[in-house]
């Protein structure tokens, strides 16, 4: 089991369509289910395929290692920022 990769599917809905925006096959991807692991080599197009969803730390932190300090940073002000649900109201 993957749980990145479980969820890159979920946001682009099908193993067909994320195998589609990395210009890959479906069986491909069941590989990778498989072995338990993405190829390095996809891991960043995943990450632009889900638009920065799922990231190449999330699937591959042997390689990419911790995701950097300045990204966590980056959402955590984005989301500090963004008008809350009452604003408005």
């Amino acid at each position: 089991m993957n749980a990145p990769l479980d969820h890159a599917t979920q946001i682009l809905g099908t193993q067909e369509a994320l195998a589609a925006a990395l210009g890959i096959k479906s069986p491909s991807i069941s590989e990778w289910r498989k072995r338990g692991k993405v190829p390095p080599e996809r891991c960043i197009a995943i990450e632009q395929a889900t638009e920065g969803a799922v990231t190449r730390y999330e699937l591959r932190p042997d390689i990419f290692g911790e995701a950097p300090k300045a990204a966590a940073a980056i959402v955590q002000l984005a989301e500090r920022e963004a008008p809350s649900k009452t604003e408005g109201a």
